[in-house]
């Protein structure tokens, strides 16, 4: 792990238990999600970190609710929970990815998404939410429109999202790499990017 990746991982706790954090304070009028960009060649010693992050949480915050989700895992048990999951793996094996992709599309909106999400998470229960797998999940999650769902659901609760790749408070792109629309969780026919501004950085 680089040098500087350690100095954020370690800065994360001490920020999530802060009062000004849980409260959100200093954010104004804007929602309270906070986003912990990492390389995505490190992924790995993020997972690592993760068990650690979530072991000290009540140790150092006691009284915290809290709770983490991985998306790649919410979506297998959505899918599953809806009979889809079998029929979209051999769907895969026969036709591949974007036929999977296309199909899955309609049960997997940004707004049926969130409402799924909020059933998970149970925000109102917590004072805190963390999601982590991203990357595992695309391309049947898209950060952008994923989070855009989330918004009248979450209102001021503070939710972290690790994400593996680049966000500089106005773009995402997910490995680095890809350009997402904060619309459609894709870059428009045009090939103009459209940007996303309703998060913040968790870590400078």
């Amino acid at each position: 792990m680089s040098d500087y990746l350690n100095e954020r991982l370690n800065k994360i706790l001490p920020r999530l238990i802060s009062d000004d954090f849980l409260s959100g304070s200093g954010l104004g009028n804007e929602i309270a999600f906070h986003i912990f960009e990492y390389p995505p060649e490190d992924e790995l010693r993020v997972r690592d970190f993760l068990p650690t992050l979530l072991d000290h949480l009540p140790k150092q915050k006691p009284g915290l609710k809290f709770t983490h989700v991985n998306l790649f895992d919410f979506v297998i048990d959505h899918l599953q929970g809806r009979g889809y999951l079998e029929k979209a793996l051999k769907m895969q094996r026969e036709k591949g990815d974007q036929a999977v992709e296309k199909a899955l599309a309609g049960m997997l909106t940004a707004d049926k998404l969130a409402a799924a999400f909020v059933d998970v998470a149970q925000p109102d229960d917590h004072d805190l939410i963390l999601i982590s797998g991203v990357g595992s999940a695309y391309p049947l999650v898209r950060t952008n429109s994923f989070l855009t769902g989330l918004h009248k659901f979450l209102g001021k609760k503070p939710l972290v999202l690790f994400y593996p790749g680049k966000f500089d408070q106005i773009t995402f792109r997910l490995f680095g790499k890809l350009r997402l629309s904060s619309t459609l969780g894709s870059t428009t026919k045009t090939g103009k990017e459209e940007h996303y501004y309703r998060a913040f950085r968790l870590v400078p």
